[in-house]
């Protein structure tokens, strides 16, 4: 295979609210952090242990408005983009890197229930739809039923 592939999976709870950046041409950019957890139990002491990854969340413009108006701390989200890797220099001038969830689909996972007095209309929240179409020649459509050699 010659093609790569960067995607990243998650899904988890928020650790804070959304933080939006608005820049003069009209984009806007919000981070967020998520956590993520492992259960497992140790086998010498049979103890359940839980270990939580944070993740740093970067999602851009319509998606970034909707994210702030309806995801709070604590609310469980399904998180799907690609992984990029910032370098920087500290006040020091030493090179830190930081690695982050570039946001490209989102899902808010919390019911309407537990969501408070911030309900959103529609808890499914891609940010770009695929689009469906219907075949346009009904004979296209694969009949199951048909002489199957199985």
């Amino acid at each position: 295979m010659s093609g790569t592939l960067n995607k990243v999976m998650l899904i988890g709870h928020t650790g804070t609210e959304v933080k939006m950046h608005y820049f003069d041409g009209g984009g806007s950019v919000g981070n967020f952090s998520l956590a993520t957890n492992e259960t497992y139990t140790n086998r010498t002491t049979s103890e359940k242990v839980t270990n939580t990854e944070w993740h740093n969340i970067v999602v851009r413009n319509k998606g970034a408005e909707i994210c702030e108006k309806y995801l709070k701390k604590g609310d469980k989200v399904y998180i799907e983009g690609r992984l990029k890797t910032r370098k920087w220099q500290d006040d020091k001038g030493i090179d830190r890197y930081s690695t982050e969830i570039q946001c490209t689909d989102f899902t808010f996972l919390t019911p309407k229930a537990d969501a408070g007095n911030s309900v959103a209309q529609n808890p499914v929240t891609p940010i770009s739809e695929p689009t469906k179409e219907a075949p346009k020649n009904p004979d296209s459509v694969i009949d199951e039923s048909s002489d199957l050699p199985f």
